[in-house]
């Protein structure tokens, strides 16, 4: 038997690669959150890039991530809280209403930075491969910078009116990644359907708007009655935010069917949008 030359053993693996077949996913695929993780140091890449751009050449830097919930903490509690006289659940209506802007500030970003993902980076996507999931991700991932700087005034309030921190500050990472979730969620769906239809960029501003009313930001939870709290949690915020100034202020703890509903209606948002996101990743280069 004699030994193969150098010659016929290249031939035999161009014969192999002859015999190998290329298919792009189905329509309905999988989220390919395996190649996701190959590709997590572009991920990574792409979030970094936006935080530089974020806070280059800009007359106060990070001092924007403060200035925006802490005046607007200022203005609902001269408005809401003096004069309307809300409830703050029997805590200072100042530190009420920052601890329920901060999850929220980071919600808004991420989702309005995510809906808008792909078009903003349609040059990138036109001529390069990677998985598409990278980029809403990336682009959602720069608010945890805006919420670190907010949360270190939070702190500094808490220890002005005497709140300490206690054990339940554990849960924090939870709601944290409940958040990010619920922005993902619908941001996958909104960034999806922004390749497509250019106007939707006109209705994320109006969606963030009536989401901020419908959450419990400026007023308490309990003011919304019993039989309509399972209805309210629709809205993945509300388990958020209540979550929030229970394991920071000592507030009542949160319904536990609250919280249920809220992460329950993130995750079934999360798995359409991945789905429907993927369903519709072909076509993204053509209409970009």
């Amino acid at each position: 038997m004699t030994a193969n030359t150098p010659l016929q053993e290249t031939d035999s693996r161009l014969a192999s690669l002859i015999h190998t077949h290329l298919e792009p996913p189905g329509r309905w695929a999988g989220p390919g959150l395996r190649d996701l993780w190959r590709y997590r140091e572009l991920l990574f890449f792409l979030a970094w890039r936006d935080v530089k751009v974020r806070y280059k050449q800009t007359l106060l830097g990070a001092a924007w991530a403060v200035l925006q919930p802490f005046l607007t903490m200022v203005v609902f509690s001269i408005f809401f809280g003096q004069l309307a006289e809300l409830p703050s659940d029997d805590l200072p209506y100042p530190l009420f209403t920052y601890a329920g802007l901060l999850p929220w500030q980071l919600f808004a970003y991420a989702l309005t930075e995510s809906s808008n993902s792909l078009v903003n980076n349609q040059r990138l996507i036109a001529k390069v491969y990677f998985p598409r999931l990278v980029v809403p991700i990336s682009a959602a991932l720069p608010g945890l910078v805006d919420f670190a700087i907010s949360f270190l005034v939070l702190l500094g309030m808490m220890l002005f009116y005497g709140t300490p921190l206690t054990a339940r500050i554990l849960f924090l990472p939870f709601l944290i990644l409940l958040t990010l979730v619920s922005a993902l969620a619908l941001g996958l769906w909104l960034a999806a359907l922004n390749v497509q239809y250019r106007d939707v960029r006109y209705i994320i501003p109006f969606i963030v708007q009536l989401g901020f009313f419908l959450t419990p930001i400026a007023y308490s939870a309990s003011l919304v009655p019993a039989s309509l709290q399972p209805l309210y949690a629709l809205n993945p915020m509300v388990g958020v935010v209540t979550g929030f100034r229970w394991a920071l202020l000592g507030s009542e703890a949160p319904a536990g069917m609250l919280i249920l509903v809220s992460t329950v209606v993130a995750l079934l948002l999360l798995a359409g949008g991945l789905l429907f996101f993927r369903h519709m990743e072909d076509t993204f280069a053509d209409l970009l």
